[in-house]
Protein backbone atom coordinates (compact mmCIF):
# COMPACT_ATOMS: atom_id res chain seq x y z
CA UNK A 1 0.00 0.00 0.00
CA UNK A 2 1.40 3.73 -0.94
CA UNK A 3 1.88 6.40 1.51
CA UNK A 4 -1.07 7.76 -0.64
CA UNK A 5 -3.54 5.34 -0.60
CA UNK A 6 -2.74 4.94 3.68
CA UNK A 7 -3.90 8.68 4.08
CA UNK A 8 -6.45 7.94 1.82
CA UNK A 9 -7.66 5.19 4.31
CA UNK A 10 -7.15 7.34 7.23
CA UNK A 11 -9.15 10.09 5.70
CA UNK A 12 -11.91 7.47 4.69
CA UNK A 13 -12.35 6.41 8.48
CA UNK A 14 -11.85 9.88 9.90
CA UNK A 15 -15.10 10.47 7.99
CA UNK A 16 -16.69 7.89 8.95
CA UNK A 17 -16.44 8.27 12.26
CA UNK A 18 -17.37 11.97 12.31
CA UNK A 19 -20.39 10.70 10.20
CA UNK A 20 -21.21 8.33 13.59
CA UNK A 21 -20.56 11.28 15.64
CA UNK A 22 -23.52 13.16 14.58
CA UNK A 23 -26.80 11.66 15.58
CA UNK A 24 -24.92 11.90 18.99
CA UNK A 25 -23.99 15.08 19.27
CA UNK A 26 -27.73 16.41 17.58
CA UNK A 27 -29.36 14.42 20.38
CA UNK A 28 -26.99 16.20 23.27
CA UNK A 29 -27.99 19.50 21.71
CA UNK A 30 -31.66 18.50 21.13
CA UNK A 31 -31.81 17.25 24.59
CA UNK A 32 -30.43 20.41 26.03
CA UNK A 33 -33.23 22.58 24.35
CA UNK A 34 -35.73 20.19 25.95
CA UNK A 35 -33.61 20.39 29.36
CA UNK A 36 -34.12 24.28 29.06
CA UNK A 37 -37.76 24.96 27.74
CA UNK A 38 -38.57 22.12 30.22
CA UNK A 39 -37.14 24.70 33.22
CA UNK A 40 -38.78 27.83 31.53
CA UNK A 41 -42.40 26.15 31.87
CA UNK A 42 -40.86 25.00 35.56
CA UNK A 43 -40.68 28.97 36.55
CA UNK A 44 -44.32 29.60 34.35
CA UNK A 45 -42.85 30.68 31.18
CA UNK A 46 -45.64 28.86 28.60
CA UNK A 47 -48.57 28.76 30.63
CA UNK A 48 -46.62 26.82 33.37
CA UNK A 49 -46.99 26.70 37.10
CA UNK A 50 -44.01 27.43 39.10
CA UNK A 51 -42.73 24.97 40.88
CA UNK A 52 -43.68 26.02 44.41
CA UNK A 53 -46.80 26.50 43.55
CA UNK A 54 -47.82 23.02 41.62
CA UNK A 55 -48.70 19.99 43.00
CA UNK A 56 -50.92 22.18 45.45
CA UNK A 57 -47.64 24.21 46.83
CA UNK A 58 -45.97 20.58 48.22
CA UNK A 59 -42.60 21.69 46.68
CA UNK A 60 -42.54 25.23 47.87
CA UNK A 61 -40.08 26.30 51.23
CA UNK A 62 -42.50 25.90 53.84
CA UNK A 63 -44.27 22.45 52.41
CA UNK A 64 -41.78 20.26 54.61
CA UNK A 65 -39.01 20.61 56.69
CA UNK A 66 -36.19 19.23 54.24
CA UNK A 67 -37.69 22.12 51.78
CA UNK A 68 -34.59 24.48 50.89
CA UNK A 69 -35.32 28.33 51.04
CA UNK A 70 -36.35 29.49 47.64
CA UNK A 71 -32.70 30.89 47.37
CA UNK A 72 -31.56 27.45 47.12
CA UNK A 73 -32.60 27.28 43.35
CA UNK A 74 -30.27 29.79 41.79
CA UNK A 75 -28.07 26.58 41.34
CA UNK A 76 -30.08 25.70 38.41
CA UNK A 77 -28.50 28.57 36.50
CA UNK A 78 -25.28 27.53 37.15
CA UNK A 79 -25.83 23.99 36.12
CA UNK A 80 -28.11 25.08 33.04
CA UNK A 81 -25.28 27.30 31.67
CA UNK A 82 -22.49 24.41 32.17
CA UNK A 83 -24.74 22.30 30.74
CA UNK A 84 -25.01 24.46 27.75
CA UNK A 85 -21.39 24.65 28.07
CA UNK A 86 -21.15 20.62 27.85
CA UNK A 87 -23.50 20.51 25.00
CA UNK A 88 -20.85 23.03 22.99
CA UNK A 89 -18.21 21.14 24.04
CA UNK A 90 -19.12 17.75 23.29
CA UNK A 91 -19.14 18.89 19.10
CA UNK A 92 -15.73 19.61 19.08
CA UNK A 93 -14.57 16.69 21.47
CA UNK A 94 -13.62 13.28 19.87
CA UNK A 95 -14.11 10.92 23.03
CA UNK A 96 -17.78 11.95 24.20
CA UNK A 97 -19.59 8.81 23.73
CA UNK A 98 -19.36 7.29 27.18
CA UNK A 99 -20.66 10.53 28.71
CA UNK A 100 -23.45 11.66 26.18
CA UNK A 101 -26.13 8.49 26.45
CA UNK A 102 -26.04 9.15 30.40
CA UNK A 103 -26.21 12.94 29.99
CA UNK A 104 -28.59 13.09 27.21
CA UNK A 105 -30.68 10.93 30.12
CA UNK A 106 -30.05 13.10 32.21
CA UNK A 107 -31.38 16.04 30.82
CA UNK A 108 -34.80 14.31 29.45
CA UNK A 109 -35.38 13.34 33.08
CA UNK A 110 -35.05 16.87 34.36
CA UNK A 111 -37.65 18.35 31.81
CA UNK A 112 -40.20 14.97 32.59
CA UNK A 113 -39.80 15.66 35.91
CA UNK A 114 -41.54 19.21 35.83
CA UNK A 115 -43.46 18.05 33.86
CA UNK A 116 -44.73 15.33 36.20
CA UNK A 117 -44.58 18.08 39.08
CA UNK A 118 -47.12 20.27 36.57
CA UNK A 119 -49.19 17.67 36.16
CA UNK A 120 -49.28 17.36 40.08
CA UNK A 121 -48.10 13.88 40.32
CA UNK A 122 -45.55 14.49 43.31
CA UNK A 123 -45.28 10.41 43.74
CA UNK A 124 -44.60 10.02 40.43
CA UNK A 125 -42.00 12.79 40.16
CA UNK A 126 -40.60 10.53 43.22
CA UNK A 127 -39.88 7.76 41.14
CA UNK A 128 -38.13 10.33 37.88
CA UNK A 129 -35.68 12.31 40.22
CA UNK A 130 -34.81 8.47 41.76
CA UNK A 131 -33.63 7.91 38.68
CA UNK A 132 -32.09 10.89 37.91
CA UNK A 133 -29.63 10.09 40.25
CA UNK A 134 -29.05 6.89 39.33
CA UNK A 135 -28.20 8.12 36.10
CA UNK A 136 -25.94 11.15 37.22
CA UNK A 137 -24.30 8.91 39.73
CA UNK A 138 -23.08 6.53 36.93
CA UNK A 139 -22.32 10.04 34.60
CA UNK A 140 -20.06 10.96 37.91
CA UNK A 141 -18.92 7.81 37.72
CA UNK A 142 -17.73 7.97 33.83
CA UNK A 143 -16.23 11.25 34.50
CA UNK A 144 -13.84 9.71 37.49
CA UNK A 145 -12.74 7.26 35.20
CA UNK A 146 -11.77 9.80 32.07
CA UNK A 147 -8.25 11.88 32.57
CA UNK A 148 -9.18 15.04 31.24
CA UNK A 149 -6.96 16.53 28.82
CA UNK A 150 -7.88 20.16 29.70
CA UNK A 151 -9.03 22.14 31.90
CA UNK A 152 -11.81 23.29 30.43
CA UNK A 153 -12.53 19.91 29.92
CA UNK A 154 -12.31 19.03 33.57
CA UNK A 155 -14.96 21.97 34.00
CA UNK A 156 -17.48 20.80 31.60
CA UNK A 157 -17.65 16.89 32.69
CA UNK A 158 -16.45 16.68 36.55
CA UNK A 159 -17.44 20.21 37.54
CA UNK A 160 -21.00 20.65 35.77
CA UNK A 161 -22.17 16.89 36.43
CA UNK A 162 -20.42 16.72 39.77
CA UNK A 163 -22.53 20.02 40.52
CA UNK A 164 -25.82 18.48 38.84
CA UNK A 165 -25.42 15.26 40.66
CA UNK A 166 -24.76 17.07 44.40
CA UNK A 167 -27.86 19.02 43.79
CA UNK A 168 -30.27 16.42 43.27
CA UNK A 169 -28.85 14.57 46.21
CA UNK A 170 -30.68 17.45 48.14
CA UNK A 171 -33.84 17.60 46.12
CA UNK A 172 -34.67 14.23 45.95
CA UNK A 173 -34.70 14.50 49.82
CA UNK A 174 -37.35 17.59 49.55
CA UNK A 175 -39.30 15.64 47.34
CA UNK A 176 -39.82 12.31 48.57
CA UNK A 177 -40.64 14.84 52.29
CA UNK A 178 -43.04 16.74 49.60
CA UNK A 179 -44.68 13.02 48.87
CA UNK A 180 -44.60 11.78 52.02
CA UNK A 181 -46.40 15.13 53.84
CA UNK A 182 -49.07 15.34 50.77
CA UNK A 183 -49.84 11.36 52.06
CA UNK A 184 -50.80 12.78 55.31
CA UNK A 185 -47.24 11.16 56.69
CA UNK A 186 -46.40 12.82 60.17
CA UNK A 187 -42.84 11.43 60.20
CA UNK A 188 -43.80 8.99 63.01
CA UNK A 189 -45.27 11.77 65.15
CA UNK A 190 -42.13 13.31 65.24
CA UNK A 191 -41.67 15.32 61.90
CA UNK A 192 -38.52 17.04 62.73
CA UNK A 193 -36.13 13.94 64.37
CA UNK A 194 -37.43 12.20 60.97
CA UNK A 195 -36.14 15.45 58.92
CA UNK A 196 -33.05 14.75 60.83
CA UNK A 197 -32.47 11.03 60.18
CA UNK A 198 -32.92 11.79 56.72
CA UNK A 199 -30.28 14.68 56.70
CA UNK A 200 -27.86 12.08 58.24
CA UNK A 201 -28.37 9.69 55.32
CA UNK A 202 -27.55 12.75 52.97
CA UNK A 203 -24.28 13.62 55.28
CA UNK A 204 -23.13 9.88 54.48
CA UNK A 205 -24.03 10.01 51.20
CA UNK A 206 -22.25 13.28 50.93
CA UNK A 207 -19.20 11.89 52.93
CA UNK A 208 -19.21 9.17 50.36
CA UNK A 209 -18.98 11.07 46.95
CA UNK A 210 -15.99 13.13 48.62
CA UNK A 211 -13.87 10.23 49.43
CA UNK A 212 -14.87 7.86 46.61
CA UNK A 213 -14.41 11.22 44.31
CA UNK A 214 -11.10 12.08 46.22
CA UNK A 215 -12.83 15.60 46.68
CA UNK A 216 -14.05 16.87 43.68
CA UNK A 217 -15.10 20.02 44.71
CA UNK A 218 -18.25 20.57 42.85
CA UNK A 219 -20.72 17.59 44.13
CA UNK A 220 -19.46 18.75 47.65
CA UNK A 221 -20.11 22.28 46.88
CA UNK A 222 -23.89 21.64 45.56
CA UNK A 223 -25.12 19.31 48.22
CA UNK A 224 -23.68 21.53 50.99
CA UNK A 225 -25.23 24.60 49.10
CA UNK A 226 -28.66 22.42 49.50
CA UNK A 227 -28.05 21.83 52.96
CA UNK A 228 -27.30 25.39 54.12
CA UNK A 229 -30.41 26.14 52.09
CA UNK A 230 -32.17 24.00 54.40
CA UNK A 231 -30.93 25.34 57.29
CA UNK A 232 -31.89 28.57 56.58
CA UNK A 233 -35.38 28.03 55.56
CA UNK A 234 -36.06 26.11 58.60
CA UNK A 235 -34.70 29.56 60.35
CA UNK A 236 -36.53 32.06 58.56
CA UNK A 237 -39.48 30.60 57.64
CA UNK A 238 -42.17 27.67 58.33
CA UNK A 239 -42.26 25.30 59.63
CA UNK A 240 -39.15 26.47 61.76
CA UNK A 241 -37.22 23.95 63.66
CA UNK A 242 -33.60 25.23 65.32
CA UNK A 243 -33.18 21.21 65.50
CA UNK A 244 -33.46 20.64 61.60
CA UNK A 245 -31.33 24.09 61.15
CA UNK A 246 -28.73 23.02 63.22
CA UNK A 247 -28.79 19.70 61.44
CA UNK A 248 -28.47 20.99 58.49
CA UNK A 249 -25.59 23.39 58.98
CA UNK A 250 -23.61 20.84 60.57
CA UNK A 251 -24.34 18.27 57.60
CA UNK A 252 -23.48 21.12 55.13
CA UNK A 253 -20.48 21.50 57.19
CA UNK A 254 -19.02 18.23 57.40
CA UNK A 255 -19.78 17.51 53.95
CA UNK A 256 -17.65 20.37 52.73
CA UNK A 257 -14.59 19.86 55.04
CA UNK A 258 -14.56 16.43 54.11
CA UNK A 259 -13.85 16.93 50.72
CA UNK A 260 -11.30 19.75 51.60
CA UNK A 261 -9.44 17.17 53.35
CA UNK A 262 -9.82 14.01 50.29
CA UNK A 263 -8.76 16.47 48.53
CA UNK A 264 -5.32 17.84 50.20
CA UNK A 265 -4.87 14.13 50.87
CA UNK A 266 -5.42 12.80 47.46
CA UNK A 267 -2.39 13.77 45.93
CA UNK A 268 -0.35 12.46 48.80
CA UNK A 269 -2.33 8.82 48.39
CA UNK A 270 -1.39 8.78 44.79
CA UNK A 271 2.40 9.75 45.44
CA UNK A 272 2.36 6.38 47.72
Amino acid sequence: MTPADVRAERAGSGSQRFVRRWPRRIAVTVSFVVCVLGSMVGVGVFGGTPIAEAAGGLLAADSTHLAPASGAFSIWTAIYIGLGCYTVWQWWDDDTRALAWPAITSMLLNAAWILVVQAGWVFGSVLVIAVLLGVLALLFVRCLRRRPSSAIEAVVTDGVFGLYLGWVCVAICANIAAALAGAGFDGFGSPQWWSVGVLAVATVVGVALARFSRGRLAVAASLAWGLAWIAIARTVSEPSSTVVAIAAGAAAGVVALTAVVARVRAPREIAG
